[in-house]
C-alpha cells in the first residue's frame, strides 16, 4: 500500500525547497500556504555555497544562478567610515559553487515556485492554512483551512516551514528559548541605485551603523539602526525618514523604494524540533539576527538533513528511527549560529563608541599577522557546521564534516564532472586508494545494497572502474585535500553530503549500525513503487 504524501506548511524559501527536494526524490507531497501568493517582502538577501549545493540536489543551481550576484563578499567599515578587512569566506568552489551570492528573497521564491510546479505528485494550495493535526497510526490527519471551508488530509509526516510565527510550533505547544531583542532597524529596498560593489558593506558607526548591499539590476538593500523616536517595530517607515537615512549615499525617490519596514528581532531556538510525525525547519524552529547573513542558509540546511532521511523512510528504504537523527544534527550548529549573530552584531553593529575604537583596534591588530589576515578575510569566526551525534560514528577527523565538491575525472572518457553528479542521490562509500580485496572484505561485513559504491584514486593517478563500482580521480588537487587523511580506509558519505563515518578495511563494523537504519525493505520499496 502506498503511504500517503508529505505534508509542507509555508511556501517561503525553505518551504519550496523542502518541496523541491522531496519531489526529486519522487515523495508526494501537499504544500499549503497561507498568504494569497508568495511573499514580497524585505527578507534574505544572502545563499552561500551550502544552500546552492542543496539546489543542485533538486536540479536547481543553474537556474538559481541566474537571478543571483555570484561571489560577493563583505567588506566591514570602522567607526570612521574607513575600510577594515574584506571577507570573502574560505577557499572559493569548495563546494562547487561561490561562497556568498546575493538575490532578491520574491524572485527566488518564484523560481523555486516555478519548478515545484513542473514536478510529477505535488499539490500546491495557496490561501490555505492549517487548523489542526492528529496523529492516527501509522500517519496524520491534518485539517486544513481554506475560502471553502474545512477539508481534512491524511498524511505521513507534517513538515513546519511556517516561519517565527509557527502554527505547528503553537499546535504542539512547543516553546522557544532565547531573546528578543527590541533594537529596531529600517530596512529598504531600493531600485535605481549606483552602487556597483560586489560585496555587503557593513558600517560601523556607532552614531549609525549601516548595512548595504548592492544586488542585480540597480537593486540596493539598505538597513539601518534607527533611534527612539525614528520608528517602531513592525511599521512602514514614511519616505522622509528613509530619504534622510540614505542621502548620504543616494538620492531618492518615493517610486525607487520597492519594499521597506522597520523591524525587530529574536534571537530563539524551539525546545524541541519534533513532536510525533511533525518537524520544525527554519525559522520554526530557529530565529536569529540577520547580521551573518545565515537565517535562510540554516532553514535550507535544516531542509537537507531532514528530506533525504524522509524520502528513504517514505520509500521503505529505511527505518523510521533515522527520523530522529535530524535534531542532533541539526540543532548544535543553529543554536552555534544564532549566538554568533547576536555577537556579530553587538560587536560590527555597536552603538557604543568605546566599543567601536576597542574593535577597530583589535581588528587592526590581527591584520597585522598572517593568521589573523586568514582569520577575518576567510570567516573562520562563523560556526562550522559538523555533526557530532546523530547519524554518524567513529572518531576519524573527517567524521560529521562536509565533504567537498572538487571537479573530479571520470572513466572511459575522463571529462571533468562535480562530485556530487557522481554520488548520486543516496549513502555513497568511497574507497580511498583502497585493493579490491578491500572492497572483498567490507562486502563481507556491510550490507552494500543500494550504496553508491565509489573508488577514489588519488596521487595523480588514473581511475580504474570495476564491475559494480564507479572511479574517480583528482581533477585539480581539491580531492587530494579533502580525502588524504582517510588514505587506504572507506568514507561512509550521506546524501547531504556530511560524512557518516571514515574506517580501514578491518574496521566496518564501525558502520554497520548506521547502515542497519537504511537497511533495504525490498517488499516495501516495490509495494511503494507499484
Amino acid at each position: 500500500m502506498t503511504p500517503p504524501p508529505v505534508l509542507i506548511v509555508g511556501a517561503g524559501p525553505v518551504g519550496l525547497t523542502a518541496a523541491n527536494l522531496l519531489a526529486a526524490r519522487g515523495v508526494p507531497l501537499v504544500l499549503v500556504e497561507r498568504n494569497p501568493a508568495t511573499s514580497d517582502e524585505a527578507k534574505a538577501i544572502s545563499l552561500d555555497d551550502e544552500s546552492l549545493r542543496t539546489l543542485q540536489a533538486a536540479g536547481l543551481a543553474e537556474t538559481v544562478l541566474e537571478i543571483v550576484v555570484p561571489g560577493t563578499g563583505t567588506r566591514y567599515y570602522d567607526r570612521k567610515g574607513r575600510p577594515l578587512f574584506h571577507a570573502r569566506g574560505p577557499e572559493p568552489y569548495r563546494l562547487g559553487y561561490t561562497f556568498k551570492n546575493q538575490f532578491a528573497q520574491p524572485e527566488l521564491e518564484k523560481v523555486l515556485l516555478d519548478a515545484l510546479r513542473g514536478r510529477p505528485g505535488v499539490d500546491v494550495r495557496f490561501a490555505t492554512e492549517l487548523a489542526d493535526v492528529k496523529e492516527s497510526g501509522q500517519g496524520v490527519t491534518a485539517t486544513l483551512r481554506s475560502a471553502d471551508g474545512d477539508a481534512s488530509l491524511d498524511v505521513s509526516w507534517v513538515l513546519g516551514c511556517d516561519g517565527g510565527r509557527s502554527t505547528i510550533r503553537e499546535l504542539r505547544n512547543i516553546d522557544m528559548t532565547g531573546t528578543s531583542h527590541h533594537d529596531v532597524w529600517l530596512v529598504a529596498d531600493t531600485t535605481g541605485d549606483y552602487h556597483d560593489e560586489r560585496y555587503g558593506m557593513h558600517h560601523g558607526r556607532p552614531d549609525r551603523p549601516t548595512v548595504i548591499v548592492p544586488g542585480r539590476d540597480g537593486r540596493c538593500r539598505y538597513e539601518f539602526r534607527l533611534y527612539p523616536g525614528e520608528g517602531d517595530g513592525g511599521t512602514r517607515p514614511d519616505f522622509a525618514t528613509i530619504e534622510r537615512l540614505v542621502r548620504p549615499y543616494r538620492s531618492i525617490t518615493p517610486d525607487q523604494v520597492e519594499r521597506c519596514t522597520n523591524y525587530t528581532f529574536n534571537a530563539v531556538v524551539a525546545d524541541r524540533w519534533r513532536d510525533g510525525r511533525c518537524f520544525l525547519l527554519g525559522d520554526a524552529a530557529h530565529m536569529m539576527p540577520p547580521f551573518a547573513g545565515q537565517g535562510l542558509n540554516s532553514g535550507v540546511r535544516d531542509a537537507a538533513n531532514l528530506v533525504w532521511k524522509i524520502a528513504e523512510v517514505w520509500h521503505g528504504r529505511a527505518d523510521e528511527a533515522l527520523l530522529d537523527t535530524y535534531e542532533p544534527e541539526r540543532r548544535p550548529h543553529a543554536t552555534a549560529m544564532v549566538e554568533f549573530s547576536e555577537r556579530l552584531g553587538r560587536v560590527v553593529m555597536t552603538t557604543s563608541p568605546a566599543r567601536g575604537a576597542l574593535r577597530d583596534a583589535t581588528v587592526r591588530t590581527l591584520l597585522a599577522t598572517p593568521w589573523g589576515r586568514r582569520y577575518l578575510g576567510e570567516m573562520r569566526f562563523r560556526p562550522r557546521a559538523v555533526h557530532a551525534a546523530g547519524f554518524v560514528a567513529g572518531r576519524h577527523r573527517l567524521t560529521g564534516t562536509q565533504l567537498p565538491q572538487p571537479r573530479v575525472l571520470v572513466p572511459p572518457s575522463l571529462h571533468p564532472r562535480p562530485l556530487d553528479e557522481v554520488l548520486g542521490d543516496g549513502l555513497a562509500l568511497l574507497g580511498v586508494n583502497v585493493a579490491p580485496a578491500a572492497w572483498d572484505r567490507v562486502a563481507r561485513e556491510l550490507p552494500l545494497d543500494g550504496l553508491a559504491l565509489v573508488d577514489v584514486a588519488l596521487d595523480e593517478r588514473l581511475p580504474r572502474p570495476h564491475p559494480g563500482r564507479r572511479a574517480v580521480a583528482d581533477a585539480d588537487g581539491r580531492l587530494q585535500a579533502a580525502l588524504a587523511s582517510a588514505r587506504g580506509g572507506f568514507v561512509l558519505v550521506k546524501p547531504d553530503r556530511y560524512i557518516a563515518a571514515v574506517f580501514p578495511p578491518l574496521q566496518a563494523s564501525v558502520a554497520a549500525p548506521l547502515l542497519a537504519l537504511c537497511a533495504r525493505d525490498t517488499a516495501g520499496a516495490e509495494r511503494r513503487a507499484g
